[in-house]
């Protein structure tokens, strides 16, 4: 292997084909029926981990998985059935009036576009953005906290906010592979590296990437 640290273009092809080996099919994390309950797993998952939102979202899904069944269930039921999770009075309303906008608004079909996703309640660029890659293929790169941190690591991105993250892997990345490759950013990330786990330094890629790094990357978070 070059001793030398790689530079951008020769990052982005390792990148590419390292994700690609360790994940060919990346899974969406958060486990739907349809995609009215992929938007409300993803609402759910603000500030709270994946792991918790699939451990509630079965009971909510038995008994609502689209917005009329939502909306019939009220948002003191739906506040009492996803309690555990953080800012649960905050998303219960949130679910329950995005919902009431989805049935009056959009016949009951989950808008296809970024204007009228992120004008629902509870309902960010982000959060848009994986209903929009995930539910319809429309090309978009979602940027978590564990993509925050990777780019920054891998020297992508200045790191000075997630809009400005996403603006830069898209300039990099092809946009045919934004959809997969965000999602393999996203594994990888949590399972080797860590925000704790890894300084820059210390996981295979951040070694492949950078052999001669001598000096940890302290992230900026988001």
């Amino acid at each position: 292997m070059n001793s030398q640290n790689k530079n951008k273009s020769e990052r982005i092809k390792l990148i590419c084909d390292y994700l690609d080996k360790l994940y060919p099919s990346p899974p969406i994390p958060l486990d739907h029926i349809n995609i009215f309950t992929l938007l409300i797993a993803v609402v759910l998952s603000a500030q709270s981990t994946d792991k918790k939102v699939n451990e509630i979202s079965p009971k909510l899904f038995k008994l609502a998985s689209d917005p009329y069944s939502m909306k019939d269930l009220g948002q003191p039921n739906i506040l009492e059935l996803i309690k555990q999770i953080g800012l649960s009075k905050t998303k219960s309303r949130n679910i329950y009036r995005l919902s009431q906008i989805i049935i009056e608004k959009h016949n009951g079909k989950v808008p296809d576009n970024f204007d009228d996703l992120e004008s629902l309640p509870g309902v960010g660029h982000k959060t848009a953005s994986v209903v929009m890659a995930q539910a319809y293929g429309i090309p978009t790169f979602p940027v978590d906290t564990h993509i925050h941190r990777l780019a920054q690591r891998w020297e992508l991105t200045n790191g000075k906010s997630v809009i400005q993250t996403e603006k830069d892997l898209k300039i990099l990345f092809p946009k045919s592979i934004w959809n997969k490759l965000h999602l393999q950013i996203i594994f990888y990330g949590r399972e080797h590296c860590t925000a704790r786990g890894c300084n820059g330094m210390t996981c295979d890629l951040c070694k492949l990437l950078f052999p001669n790094r001598n000096e940890p990357i302290l992230w900026i978070k988001p």
